[in-house]
């Protein structure tokens, strides 16, 4: 039996377990104890498990895992990771760190965090809707209501579906509001449920929007709250693709697993 010390972070209902975890206390091979810390009647209760190491080459190491242990780059675990880590003394108001998929760059400004996503160079059209991995794979479904869905439902029959059943893939459901603004409703692989937000998927509904509309900045409704992506676009090529929202502890405290 091991104790350890917790923190809870969350990003516009995106909640996740934070862990200092520079002295390799905590052993992160254990899937098991992933899962238990983020059951929500057994454990602390949370989307994912953010583990924050020690980095030769950048400021600090991001290890997210989703509740079933698979890892992913997790967005507004991403900026929730650079909250903490200013909390930790690691950082000051910019940084450069790594995640499961490469180095990024973030800044912390009024309270919301920017956090640089990488450039995506390619997307595919199925049919009316979109493919655009951000980090990790988003299918993107444009809907006249999204409340008149069941986002569990809908996002199994696709994250199920023959092509993407042994990879996964995030399902997101989009509502027009304006020309530069979506309502979203998120069904998260790994998590196998729906999620109050989505950093990844937020990111890729607006990369959809550009495409559809000829925008650079798109604002998005959660069902956890406000975020906004920021890009710029060289024909089917996006670059300078920024993820902007809050991110705040919960509270913290100790475990024993």
């Amino acid at each position: 039996m091991t104790t350890i010390q917790f923190h809870k972070y969350q990003g516009t209902g995106n909640d996740f377990v934070m862990i200092d975890n520079r002295e390799g206390g905590f052993d992160k091979s254990n899937l098991k104890d992933i899962a238990n810390l983020c059951d929500r009647r057994f454990g602390i209760g949370a989307d994912g498990v953010i583990l924050i190491e020690d980095s030769e080459t950048t400021d600090f190491e991001m290890i997210y895992f989703n509740p079933d242990g698979s890892q992913s780059l997790c967005g507004n675990g991403s900026r929730c990771a650079v909250m903490f880590a200013n909390f930790l003394g690691i950082i000051q108001s910019e940084t450069i760190f790594t995640a499961v998929d490469g180095v990024h760059k973030a800044k912390i400004c009024d309270d919301q965090v920017h956090l640089l996503m990488h450039d995506v160079l390619d997307y595919e059209e199925i049919g009316e809707d979109y493919l655009i991995d951000t980090g990790s794979p988003h299918y993107l479904k444009y809907v006249e209501h999204t409340n008149d869905i069941d986002p569990v439902i809908e996002g199994q029959k696709i994250r199920y579906s023959e092509r993407f059943e042994k990879e996964g893939v995030n399902v997101n459901f989009l509502e027009l509001v304006e020309k530069d603004g979506l309502k979203i409703r998120t069904y998260e692989r790994g998590v196998e449920a729906e999620t109050f937000s989505c950093g990844t998927g937020c990111t890729a509904a607006a990369l959809s929007l550009g495409l559809k509309n000829d925008i650079e900045e798109v604002s998005l409704q959660a069902i956890g709250g406000k975020l906004k992506v920021s890009f710029s676009k060289e024909g089917n090529t996006f670059r300078n693709i920024y993820l902007i929202g809050p991110a705040e502890p919960v509270f913290s405290g100790q475990i024993t697993i």
